[in-house]
């Protein structure tokens, strides 16, 4: 994230917050929410327009019309995502939530909001997005095994390798065919910068897991994958995410219809839905896909 202020690093504390909750206690935030009146739970995810009126009025780019929008979008999804509670409790997939994620998904992938934003901040938009979505779907409609739980446990690190040493081989013999990806040498000198080499990548990784692979994963398997196993099962889930999550790479790296990258990562999003469904947990595909970017940044 560039122009980075710390104003920009108190908005970006304030979107990961929620987040880490519904990571870290999600079982007891849903709890704590549905104790509260019908109005409170409503109205509460309002308060996420904050960062927005942080920036905004720091930079001097406020406008009336996105603060109204980032005020009333999380209310209007959770009052959708609660309707869709009322109308399919067995969480089968509602026209609501179908209507939701794609307000999401579209919303990030032609980057509707993102001109409410400063150059360089506008990754919060993405995380606002997710903050939503996380209170809609987990505190409001309370979808249950969908996996996003972060204590991190053994079994994660060796399902999501495993999905990586896996999908490693297609990825690079695929892609070189394909002349997605060409080898670049990033390999560190011996010594002291062999060390800072391995930390800044070490970060790189990071980076990638939080602010890429953990919305991605979140969106495509706690949620869409999720829904889809309910209404049409595992197998034909798996292939519909996986289409999905390729398709959502259309527009990346390139001005037109990028095909060899909807490829690449509709059979990436195989691997990413197996390490997801094997345990329901979002930290091993989140694994797996973080591994995947960080290799292909490192040395393709």
């Amino acid at each position: 994230m560039q122009n980075v202020t710390p104003l920009a690093v108190v908005a970006l504390g304030l979107e990961l917050v929620p987040a880490a909750l519904f990571g870290l206690a999600g079982g007891r935030v849903a709890s704590a929410v549905s104790r509260w009146s019908l109005p409170v739970r409503l109205s509460l995810p309002a308060l996420l327009v904050a960062p927005y009126l942080l920036i905004s009025m720091s930079q001097h780019t406020f406008r009336w019309s996105w603060f109204m929008l980032y005020a009333l979008l999380p209310v209007a999804i959770a009052w959708l995502l609660m309707r869709a509670g009322v109308a399919d409790p067995v969480q089968r997939g509602n026209w609501r939530d179908v209507l939701i994620l794609l307000l999401l998904g579209l919303a990030v992938d032609l980057r509707w909001f993102d001109a409410a934003w400063p150059s360089g901040l506008r990754a919060l938009n993405e995380l606002f997005l997710v903050d939503a979505g996380l209170y809609g779907f987990l505190a409001i409609r309370k979808l249950s095994g969908t996996g996003f739980d972060f204590h991190l446990r053994w079994s994660d690190w060796k399902i999501g390798l495993r999905e990586l040493i896996l999908f490693a081989p297609i990825m690079i013999v695929l892609g070189l065919a394909l002349g997605f990806i060409h080898p670049h040498g990033n390999v560190p000198e011996p010594g002291f910068a062999a060390l800072r080499w391995l930390e800044s990548a070490a970060w790189r990784w990071v980076a990638i897991f939080f602010f890429t692979a953990v919305p991605e994963e979140l969106y495509f398997r706690a949620w869409v994958q999720y829904l889809l196993e309910r209404r049409v099962g595992r197998r034909a889930a798996l292939v519909i995410a996986s289409v999905l999550f390729g398709l959502s790479h259309f527009n990346k790296r390139s001005a037109c219809f990028n095909w060899r990258y909807v490829l690449l990562a509709t059979i990436a999003g195989i691997f990413y839905g197996r390490a997801w469904r094997q345990q329901r947990r979002v930290p091993a595909s989140t694994i797996t896909h973080a591994s995947v970017d960080w290799l292909w940044g490192m040395w393709f």
